[in-house]
């Protein structure tokens, strides 16, 4: 494993390697290496126990970036600001950004079965690598760890964009036993490098349209307005 290519992505330098390779090792690698009868010793080689405390640590610490940066806000927009931030898909993002999964050692049948591009597994890394920075030079570092790669996303979360309207609108028609909404761009019109995308939603013989920069906050505005029609029925 190269240690000094992973640690001048992450920014981090460790004085305990071994967390670093225990972060970046699925458990299917290291019950495929377990030597026979020592199922209790492999989980010492894996990330699931590292993975458990950095969730708690990023938790804080972006609650902890969150109430500097938006000091008026309220309890409630601060909370949905938060899971958007710590979600599979947001750390899956990130995870991909810094290309974690080239590094982590997987066994072969997760390997087979795409484990370096599942979600789930990349985010999992994230919180594996916060937790292994906190046991390796505590909180203040893995405050400092997560502030530095949640930049971007930090400066621009909002209340507003916080919101998945597109999952809140198919849990909504699914609740109404109706089927799952349909998307479909109607338009796409200005030039190239700003194209302004209108998007249609349709349900239950109900029908929205979005505009946005992008097919997805084209999706998301349709989706926001297809909720707000619901509301008001």
């Amino acid at each position: 494993m190269n240690f000094l290519a992973i640690e001048k992505i992450l920014g981090y330098s460790f004085k305990n390697t071994g967390l670093l390779e225990r972060a970046l090792t699925h458990r299917s690698f290291a019950y495929e290496k377990m030597p026979f009868g020592q199922e209790v010793e492999v989980r010492a080689l894996h990330n699931e126990t590292l993975e458990f405390v950095g969730d708690s640590v990023l938790g804080l610490a972006i609650a902890e970036q969150l109430f500097i940066k938006n000091p008026t806000l309220s309890e409630g927009d601060l909370t949905l600001m938060k899971h958007r931030l710590v979600s599979t898909e947001t750390l899956a993002k990130l995870s991909d950004k810094l290309t974690l999964g080239d590094f982590v050692r997987f066994g072969k049948g997760e390997l087979k079965t795409g484990g370096r591009k599942k979600l789930a597994l990349q985010a999992d890394i994230v919180e594996a690598l916060i937790g292994a920075i906190f046991f390796d030079s505590g909180y203040i570092a893995a405050r400092t760890f997560v502030a530095k790669i949640f930049i971007d996303e930090l400066r621009t979360i909002t209340p507003s964009s916080a919101i998945d309207f597109k999952s809140t609108l198919q849990e909504k028609l699914q609740a109404k036993k109706l089927p799952p909404p349909i998307y479909s761009k109607t338009q796409m019109i200005g030039p190239s490098h700003k194209p302004v995308f209108h998007v249609d939603v349709s349900w239950g013989g109900n029908t929205e349209t979005g505009i946005g920069n992008s097919l997805k906050e084209a999706e998301m505005r349709a989706a926001q307005k297809a909720l707000k029609k619901l509301s008001d029925e």
